[in-house]
């Protein structure tokens, strides 16, 4: 219900026409009085109204429903008659809300209905009525409060630069990355390549650095200096006597192991400088007196003794667990007719007391060396067999309970057992027999082929005493034996290290000979001990066990 009550001064509205819509709409009309107001402002006239005199204007909101998807249609302004009003004098109540307004004296007939122009006032109190009548679902723009708005336009280039800013930023760290994990690449690649050409130099396994047989076998260059480690064994035979000796070599360098065996005609010296072989110096000087006599003889260094006893060999055989090799001979029993003890055949597995009793047989009426080269074959079936860690190897000599030369301690047998392991397990491994000559002497090809290529021959020689001595070997070709024997001890005497080189054809004039230029001052002095001339002194092929050679011919007189 509305409670207002009529107020004659109030501004009084008017049906004018209908809008586009088919609503009514309506105008004010003015009173042709107003009443004076002292603090009322003046108010500006309207362009399209004409200049007041006094009177309050025509209130007509403009209101319009927003409408974002309609088209923009071009406006229409429609004038509508504007009635002169009456003045009547105004009348101030004292209430301080405004003036009274006096209601029109005569009101003009109603115009036609007509289509709503756009633009065209509607009262509040209208879309008030209206808006309940539909629910409450027609929504004018009077109802809201509208704010400005950030354009939305801008804000999405803003992120779209972001974005991209952004996605070039990861492009470039994703660039950066990948530069950084090539040149990772290239680095690692580059240091792998320079570690496997620095190792293939180390082992010796460039092409071109290293010889077609140590290439076969995985070992380096043999040029230059080489480093190797020799012990000698002694086999003991504790049943039917005699002694096998052989030379266990480990060449670090060319990675090679080698098995060099000792004929027991072999020539060596006692300490006394006096004539004898090895197997007589085996069984009188003992192991240190025999390991000088070899260092001296041999030119390399022997770093220890293994005394080897027959009752030992079999046990470690069995401790390794048997061996396989290749035997040349059948190996006859004890009982006459009976089973042999060992077949000929390849790939023989022999236990202990087998491989004892192949390692010392030797048949009717054959060389010493057949007898040297089956000991050898049951030493290369032990190192293949027997672990190639050095502590696993100490382990297995420990068990033997063996005594050993104070010159071999049980951690470095097990050692050196270790090395000369791994070479044979992997085939970089021969055996050699030293060849001598029928007096017991080393012959030239012994020299070429063993003495200087196996052992090292101009090495310094190792031991003590003579070992370590200028190596001078004597050839006796004057045909007189007290020549020779005279020139063995004055050289012994200048503390030189006397290297027997036995007999050969006659020769007029004695000679010094050094191969190495190194050596030339020490052949001027080793003339002078033997009372040569300085003219005697010549540069040519000296025996590869010796540093200095000397030829006694048939003009040496001993000196007095």
């Amino acid at each position: 219900m509305n409670d207002r009550q009529y107020d004659p001064y109030a501004p009084q509205v008017q049906l004018v026409g209908y809008d586009e819509y088919g609503r009514p709409v309506y105008q004010q009309v003015q009173p042709h009085q107003q009443a004076y107001d002292p603090y009322a402002q003046p108010q500006e006239p309207q362009q399209h109204q004409q200049q007041g005199y006094g009177y309050d204007q025509a209130y007509v909101p403009q209101q319009s429903t927003y409408d974002p998807y309609a088209q923009q249609q071009p406006q229409q302004t429609q004038q509508f008659p504007q009635q002169q009003p009456e003045q009547f004098p105004q009348q101030d109540y004292g209430h301080g809300y405004g003036t009274a307004q006096q209601p029109a004296v005569q009101t003009p007939p109603a115009p036609e209905p007509a289509p709503k122009p756009q633009g065209s006032p509607v009262l509040p109190q209208q879309r008030r009525d209206e808006h309940a009548e539909s629910g409450g679902r027609d929504y004018r723009t009077e109802q809201f409060s509208f704010i400005e708005e950030p354009d939305e336009d801008s804000e999405d280039v803003i992120d779209w630069l972001k974005f991209t800013e952004s996605r070039s930023e990861r492009r470039e760290e994703a660039k950066r990355r990948g530069r950084n994990r090539v040149v990772a690449l290239v680095v690692a690649l580059a240091l792998v390549a320079v570690g496997g050409v620095g190792y293939l130099w180390f082992a010796g396994k460039l092409p071109g650095l290293s010889s077609s047989s140590d290439s076969k076998k995985g070992g380096a260059t043999t040029a230059g200096p080489q480093k190797r480690d020799v012990i000698v064994v002694h086999l003991h035979n504790t049943k039917a006597g005699g002694t096998s000796t052989a030379l266990l070599v480990n060449n670090v360098t060319t990675k090679q192991g080698t098995t060099v065996l000792l004929p027991n005609s072999l020539a060596v010296s006692n300490d006394d400088g006096s004539r004898t072989t090895l197997g007589k110096s085996v069984d009188a000087d003992g192991s240190q007196g025999t390991r000088d006599s070899l260092s001296t003889l041999l030119g390399t260094k022997i770093t220890g003794t293994w005394r080897l006893d027959t009752p030992y060999l079999e046990n470690l055989v069995d401790l390794v667990g048997n061996i396989d090799i290749t035997t040349d001979a059948d190996v006859p029993g004890a009982k006459e007719g009976g089973d042999p003890v060992v077949k000929k055949g390849a790939d023989q597995t022999l236990t202990g007391q087998m491989a004892v009793a192949y390692a010392t047989y030797r048949g009717p009426g054959e060389a010493e060396a057949k007898q040297l080269q089956r000991f050898g074959a049951v030493m290369y079936g032990v190192l293949r067999k027997i672990s190639d860690d050095p502590k696993a190897a100490t382990i297995t000599v420990q068990t033997l309970a063996q005594i050993l030369d104070p010159s071999l301690p049980e951690s470095d047998l097990g050692a050196s057992l270790a090395k000369l392991a791994e070479h044979a397990k992997i085939g970089a491994y021969k055996t050699a027999v030293l060849p001598v000559q029928p007096d017991g002497t080393l012959s030239q090809q012994a020299s070429d082929s063993v003495v200087k290529d196996v052992l090292g021959g101009q090495l310094g020689g190792g031991g003590s005493g003579q070992g370590s001595a200028v190596r001078v070997g004597v050839k006796n070709a004057g045909g007189n034996p007290k020549s020779a024997e005279a020139a063995r001890v004055a050289l012994i005497n200048g503390g030189y290290a006397f290297v027997d080189a036995g007999n050969s054809g006659t020769e007029a004039t004695s000679q010094v000979l050094y191969a190495d230029e190194k050596n030339k001052a020490k052949a001027v002095e080793v003339a002078k001990t033997l009372g040569l001339p300085d003219s005697a002194v010549k540069q040519g092929k000296a025996a590869a066990n010796a540093d200095v050679s000397v030829v006694i011919g048939k003009d040496y007189k001993a000196p007095q």
